[in-house]
This record gives C-alpha cells, structure tokens and sequence, in this order.
C-alpha cells in the first residue's frame, strides 16, 4: 500500500512558511518529457559516437531508438534496462515524484517486460528546496513501484540547479516475449492506450489556468502504469511497440517506420484526448518542445491539406510525459490487445490507424 501524501503546507521551509508554497516548475526551465533533447538533435549527436563494444547477447541497443536495452541473460531470460529522469512537470512533490517513476517504468513495459527493481537518479538544489520536499518527491517514487511491486534498492544523488528526478529500472523479459519498434507489419492495427494532451495540461499549469478536474486527469493518466506491456508481450500478435513520450505521437510513430520500414496511417479523428486538453491548447497553452519536435520530424509526416489546424498538428506532437503505450498488431488480435488495456483500466485505448507499405513515413488522415 502506498504512502499517504503529504500535505503541501507540510513541505515549506522554515523561511516561507507563512507564504506561498513551494512551486517546482519555477526551478526549472522545462518539465516532464518536455525537456527531453529534440530528436534531430539527439540523432545528431549519437551519430558522431562509436559504436562500441556490441555483444551477440545484447538483443537490443541503439540502432533503433527503442525503450530500452535488452541483454539475453540465457534461452528464457533477459534483462531490460533503461533510465528516464527530469525536471518537474508539477509543483506538488509528491505528484512530481509519482510521474517520474512511472514514466521511467514505462519503458520496461514497452518492451514487453516486467520490472524488477529500480536505482533513484536525483539532483536537487539542496540550498533552496527544503529537505521535507525533497523527501516527498521520493515517496512519490516509492509510491509507484510499491504499486509495481518492485524496490528502489539504492541510486545516486547530487546537489544541482534544477530538481531533477527519475529511476534506472531493471526488468525481466523472455526473449520470445521482447517487443521492439522495429516489428511492425503491413496490415497491422495502431492502438493508442492512453489519452494525448498531457503537454497542454503542463503549459496551462505553468499560466495558472489548468481546473482542479483536468489536474487530476493528468495525474491519473501520469501515474497510470503501463501494465498491459507485460501480457501484450505474450501475444504472438503484437508485431512492435513503444511507449509515447516526449517526442510526441508523430515522433515515436516515425521512429516505428523508420525501424520497421514501413508507412503509418493514422485516423486524426479517431485519436483519444484529455478532458479539455484541447481547449487549453486552443488558448496558446503548447509546449515548445512541441515546435521542437515537428522541426525535428515534419519532412517525415504528411498532413491533410484541408482542415487541419496549427492546433491539430501541436497535439500530434505535443509531449507526453509517462504517455501511453503504442502498439502494431495484427487485426485478428485488436479485440484481445483491446480487452487487455481495458481490464487493466485504460478506457482511452482505441485503434488510430494502420501500417502499410511504403517509405518510412507517417501520413495523418481525417475521417471526419
């Protein structure tokens, strides 16, 4: 059973404890997924490094932008190792401790994992944040993998600028099991587990305009485990999978194409989206990460020529801190990857789109 949460009040130092609480996000100068690096960028800078040393056991590694990194232990084992980490996307430490962690699991999930435990990766600016808030992001950790049923069994700490927050995770899979993003098929199914929109929250937060009924939206769809990772795993259906982060919709879907060479349809109309994210968006309330992001991909992607709003294409590259889980399968299995998300409580999950074949690319359509 998770710990309670802490009141707010409870976490103010000494010094400002008859003002206002202490606000994370005004220590950093991005949050969540958000201030992940743009993925040309990132391409960049991992093409100039040397390969190294590729072991026949490791599975998995960088050629494909995938979750994680997976290396065969033996014919029924092999472990799943990953880290995500960043800066505060919510001013309540607890909350921002929660989403982290989950986020970072989610990985382990993607691949068709389970976890087994986890490392703490924190920085904090131990001269301004007192040590009570500081301990609070860190139950919210523990929150989350006591909910996972894994421990944190140690990690690492250092004093910097900025809250800085997240987990190395260790996770089994059997081999078979192993999910990558380079798996998809012409003919397969997209399915979305959860709902777009999480970076319009965050930029309404930051102004101060995000309701208290949209805030809890996005704390339950943040700290909402990627669960059905672990039995999608089994299912000789599911062709690929990834989780949905901070590059966005359209950056993961690419980097599904790109592994699997392939083309990507999706039904704009039939994408799944937070109570009122888009009414948030509509008031300006857009991440920059989400301009990052389309400079970073856009000559990969074609839109609609008609119709199709500024708006539109921010949420399809809106960043989604811990977002749901992207999944390529084949059509006689969608009604059980479907049942598999809603038993688990993902009522958003829905089919987006297709793969076919064709270049490594993603063409947005509209239905209606």
């Amino acid at each position: 059973m998770s710990k309670k949460k802490p009141k707010t009040a409870d976490l103010a130092s000494p010094e400002v404890a008859s003002t206002e609480p202490i606000k994370l996000t005004h220590f950093s100068h991005g949050g969540g997924c958000g201030c992940k690096i743009a993925p040309k960028v990132l391409e960049e800078m991992l093409a100039k490094t040397s390969p190294g040393l590729i072991p026949r056991q490791l599975l998995v590694g960088t050629e494909t932008s995938d979750d994680a990194a997976v290396y065969q232990l033996n014919a029924d084992q092999a472990v799943v190792a990953t880290t995500d980490f960043f800066m505060p996307i919510v001013d309540d430490p607890f909350d921002f401790g929660a989403i982290a962690a989950t986020n970072a699991l989610s990985d382990v999930y993607a691949m068709g994992g389970v976890p087994l435990l986890a490392l703490a990766v924190v920085g904090m600016p131990v001269s301004k944040l007192p040590l009570a808030t500081i301990k609070c992001i860190l139950e919210g950790g523990e929150s989350v993998c006591a909910r996972a049923g894994i421990p944190i069994a140690g990690g690492h700490t250092i004093d910097s600028v900025e809250p800085i927050y997240g987990l190395v995770a260790i996770g089994l899979v059997h081999p078979d099991n192993l999910k990558r993003n380079s798996g998809a098929r012409p003919g397969d199914k997209l399915i979305l587990g959860k709902g777009l929109g999480v970076g319009f929250y965050s930029a309404a937060l930051k102004k101060g305009l995000l309701a208290p009924a949209c805030y809890a939206a996005m704390i339950a769809s943040t700290t909402q485990l990627n669960t059905p990772g672990r039995a999608l795993g089994c299912l000789a259906g599911v062709h690929a999978m990834t989780d949905v982060t901070g590059f966005g919709l359209l950056g993961h879907l690419v980097e599904i194409c790109k592994a699997s060479s392939v083309l990507a349809v999706i039904d704009y109309a039939a994408l799944p989206v937070l109570p009122n994210a888009l009414a948030y968006g509509a008031k300006g309330c857009v991440t920059g990460a989400s301009e990052r992001n389309w400079a970073s991909y856009g000559e990969q992607v074609t839109l609609p020529k008609k119709d199709f709003a500024d708006l539109d294409r921010a949420l399809l590259t809106d960043p989604q801190t811990s977002g749901g889980l992207l999944v390529a399968c084949a059509p006689e299995v969608v009604t059980e990857v479907l049942a598999i998300f809603l038993q688990e409580g993902f009522d958003h999950a829905t089919v987006i789109g297709e793969i076919t074949e064709g270049k490594p690319h993603v063409a947005v359509v509209r239905s209606h």
